[in-house]
């Protein structure tokens, strides 16, 4: 019997000649990831557990990207938790203000991840790096603890969907509205412990980027991760990042998977999730002129620099509506410096934007942006749920980074196709 990619993965890592869906299998880690809100639960169980030292200082990252620079008082404790566990072990990629990005933007632009390696984070959109064809999944902080002591942990092979694309994207369409677009199909649970495994010939049509965004949000299905074939444009993204050898994993043609889900991509439109579930999907021109307050363009899902080409382009020249705060967050210090340097950050500034240093931020309702009651954002993170970015009474539409612009300056939901 055929194995997919992740299966091979698996079974590389737990030393076996073949896994399938369902078993039960001890892997070694290639990294093990934190920040500062999951990294000091990770330590206090590390020290009760009687654990002395980490199984490789060059394999853990810690990432302090949640709510830094601190917000208050809380947070400065959580950060220095997680600084003296790095200090005191000598891990190698700890990331602190100044050097900081959003964990899931910066790892990969750091080399960090490379195809058919084994990570593990104690955040669940570590799911991201799939798209580079490696297995990463999202733990709680007792596995990360563990992985940090043993290098090792366990797992249960998921079953897979086959999510074959074809075609190419329309202008102003891109891996957001994709995603959107699938779990629209499928629903939150429609992958619950299954790996999304993206193939077809349209896969070719998507950028890096794109790839990121999707795999980023494979957990919004339900998914244990999502992950795509190692192509030209995987290895052209790993070069002069990953100096380390890797292998590149091809799913068998006799692969197993329980279903197959066919998307044209040349079919879609720009799409939204309406709250409070990211499935709750709908095309912009259906809602169209929804009013809104806020509009957030950033976090790990869309914070790249494609993300904020796209909407500069669109910004350029306009200014926000009346009466609504659009805040830009570039998801790495280097995006940071790109956007200085190719004069995004004066269009953002100029259209009336605040612009901010590398942060998650307003995406989990910390802090640069939550909201009060009544009110309701156009973001592009990944999540809507009650309460994510403020009051529980306050809504959170999810969106592309073309389709958030837009809105930005129509003060209301609004198709970026028109101001193209």
């Amino acid at each position: 019997m055929g194995m997919t990619m992740t299966e091979k993965i698996l079974a590389a890592h737990a030393g076996l000649p073949e896994v399938h869906a369902g078993d039960l299998i001890e892997a070694k880690l290639d990294l093990v990831l934190g920040n500062d809100v999951t990294t000091p639960v990770a330590v206090k169980v590390f020290e009760s557990a009687g654990f002395t030292r980490v199984f490789d200082p060059e394999k853990i990252a810690i990432v302090l990207d949640h709510y830094t620079p601190c917000k208050d008082i809380k947070s400065a404790q959580l950060c220095k938790t997680a600084r003296d566990f790095a200090r005191k072990h000598g891990i190698v990629h700890f990331f602190d203000v100044g050097q900081v990005g959003i964990e899931h933007a910066l790892l990969p632009e750091k080399g960090l991840v490379a195809p058919g390696e084994l990570i593990i984070g104690a955040d669940s959109h570590t799911c991201t790096y799939g798209a580079l064809g490696a297995f990463s999944t999202g733990v709680g902080s007792t596995d990360m603890a563990a992985g940090m002591a043993a290098g090792k942990n366990w797992f249960k092979v998921p079953a897979a969907i086959r999510v074959e694309l074809k075609g190419q994207l329309p202008p102003m369409v891109s891996g957001k509205d994709v995603i959107l677009h699938l779990i629209g199909l499928i629903g939150v649970d429609g992958a619950l412990y299954k790996s999304l495994e993206f193939t077809g010939e349209g896969v070719a049509a998507l950028s890096m980027d794109d790839r990121f965004t999707i795999a980023n949000m494979a957990i919004e299905a339900g998914g244990k991760n999502g992950i795509f074939p190692v192509d030209e444009q995987t290895l052209a993204y790993e070069a002069g990042r990953v100096t380390r050898p890797f292998t590149a994993y091809e799913a068998d043609p006799d692969a197993v998977y329980e279903r197959t889900v066919e998307i044209d991509l040349s079919a879609l439109a720009p799409t939204v999730s309406l709250p409070h579930l990211p499935s709750n999907t709908r095309t912009v021109d259906q809602v169209a002129g929804l009013p809104i307050d806020q509009v957030v363009i950033g976090s790990c899902t869309n914070g790249r620099i494609s993300d904020l080409r796209i909407s500069a382009e669109i910004l350029r020249g306009r200014k926000v509506a009346q009466g609504i705060r659009c805040i830009v967050i570039p998801a790495t210090q280097e995006i940071y410096r790109q956007c200085l340097t190719e004069g995004l950050a004066e269009v953002f500034i100029d259209a009336g934007c605040a612009f901010s240093t590398p942060t998650c931020g307003p995406c989990l309702g910390g802090h640069m942006g939550c909201m009060c009651e009544g009110e309701r954002a156009v973001s592009t993170t990944n999540r809507n749920f009650v309460g994510r970015m403020g009051h529980v009474q306050s809504e959170v539409i999810l969106a592309s980074p073309a389709t958030a612009a837009a809105s930005a300056l129509a003060g209301c939901v609004a198709d970026p196709r028109v101001f193209a």
